[in-house]
């Protein structure tokens, strides 16, 4: 299926871009669409492609070498995934996981330097993506190191809420199928735990849960948990 120059010049990315640019790359891409639970490529496997999320929503997760399942990034509509070369790896070091039904744009591997030489904008943009990647990971790894449970799941919830939150009637709804198991592989800790947490800040008002569905009432007093627990 050809991809329309408007769908991508709508994100920050392309928004810059000449249209001539923008058509010479959308040229040698294709896209693909999943369902939910289907994969765009899988941890381990030859890094042949990477890719750009029109709408839909993934997450990345990793298996680590103890076999224990994590989520390591969300991947919202605008963002680059899979670019392994950028990272110098030849294969894909996580799962790209449909949340919901997805669609992305996809590249083959080699075209990475033609893709970031064709606009200053756009490789900046993609090692500004690459930077936010690593601060984020950084940031994960801290907080499990020297946070409680609880600050973490707080941390997460809101994170979130900011990238991924539609404000509604009685607070900000994460905007995609989310389970407590998915929150405690993104924080490090048990589906049990998360799940006594979570009925903790339902019975206070923080937080409205359902099936994979999650409500945040009170944005200020999870802030107000994330910042004080444990100091």
């Amino acid at each position: 299926m050809k991809i329309d120059k408007s769908v991508v010049k709508g994100f920050s990315m392309f928004e810059k871009m000449p249209d001539a640019d923008v058509e010479a790359l959308l040229v040698q891409a294709v896209s693909r669409r999943i369902g939910p639970g289907e994969a765009f490529f899988e941890q381990g496997a030859p890094a042949t492609h990477f890719f750009l999320l029109v709408n839909g929503r993934l997450k990345v997760t990793q298996v680590t070498q103890d076999g224990q399942q994590i989520i390591v990034r969300v991947v919202h509509p605008g963002d680059l995934f899979g670019f392994a070369r950028a990272l110098r790896r030849s294969d894909y070091p996580g799962t790209a996981l449909g949340v919901i039904e997805s669609l992305a744009v996809c590249w083959p591997t080699d075209l990475w330097p033609q893709f970031i030489d064709r606009s200053p904008h756009l490789a900046v943009s993609a090692l500004n993506t690459i930077g936010q990647r690593l601060e984020e990971a950084h940031t994960r790894i801290r907080e499990m190191s020297t946070e409680e449970v609880e600050r973490r799941v707080a941390h997460t919830v809101l994170r979130l809420s900011k990238q991924a939150g539609r404000k509604e009637e009685g607070g900000v709804r994460i905007d995609f199928p989310i389970s407590r198991q998915d929150i405690a592989e993104m924080t490090g800790t048990t589906l049990h735990t998360v799940s006594r947490i979570l009925s903790a800040w339902e019975a206070n008002g923080l937080v409205e849960g359902g099936r994979q569905k999650l409500l945040v009432r009170d944005l200020a007093g999870l802030q107000v948990l994330a910042d004080t627990l444990g100091s």
